[in-house]
C-alpha cells in the first residue's frame, strides 16, 4: 500500500485533493482518562479546583478538532460542519470516556480532527485536576468510524 504523504522521492508533502470529489465526511474516535477513583468523585462532585473539568474539556476538544491543520502539519484545514464531544465518567474504569464526532462536506476526511479532538479533551482533563492526581494515564485513543469518500466506510472492530 503506498503511502500518501510521501511523494515518489519519499518526501513528505501535502496530497493534493483538488480532484476529488465534495463528499459528506464524518468520524467518530474515542479515548480515555485513567484516574484514582478519588479523583473521579472530585470532577464528578464538581469540587476541582479549576472548575467545571467536563465542561472545560467539552470546548477544548472542539477547539482542538478546529485548530488540527495548525497542528498536524500535512493535515487541510477544512470546513468543519460539526464537532460534538462526549464526556462520561466510568466508575468501572476509573475515569473519563471521551467520544468526538466530527463533520464536514469536503474533499478528504476528518479522522484527524476527531482525534485530535479526543486527545485535547483528555489532555484537558488531565490538566485540570493534575494537581490531585498525577499518575492519571490518557489512552485507548483510537478512530471507531469513518464514513464518505473514496474509501468509503471504516468500523473498528470492539
Amino acid at each position: 500500500m503506498a503511502l500518501t504523504h510521501f511523494d515518489d522521492k519519499g518526501h513528505a508533502h501535502m496530497v493534493d485533493v483538488s480532484e476529488k470529489p465534495v463528499t459528506a465526511r464524518i468520524a467518530v474516535a474515542s479515548g480515555a482518562v485513567k484516574m484514582a477513583p478519588e479523583t473521579l468523585e472530585l470532577i464528578i462532585e464538581g469540587r476541582a479546583k479549576k472548575g467545571d473539568v467536563l465542561g472545560v474539556a467539552r470546548l477544548a476538544g472542539i477547539m482542538g478538532a478546529k485548530k488540527t491543520s495548525e497542528l498536524i502539519p500535512l493535515c487541510h484545514p477544512l470546513p468543519i460542519t460539526k464537532v460534538a464531544l462526549d464526556l462520561t465518567a466510568d466508575p468501572d474504569l476509573p475515569g473519563i470516556r471521551i467520544t468526538a464526532t466530527v463533520k464536514t462536506g469536503g474533499q478528504t476526511g476528518v479522522e484527524m480532527e476527531a482525534l485530535t479532538a479526543v486527545s485535547t479533551a483528555a489532555l484537558t482533563v488531565y490538566d485540570m485536576v493534575k494537581a490531585a492526581d498525577k499518575s492519571m494515564v490518557l489512552t485507548d485513543i483510537r478512530l471507531d468510524l469513518k464514513d464518505g469518500g473514496k474509501s468509503g466506510r471504516y468500523e473498528a472492530k470492539p
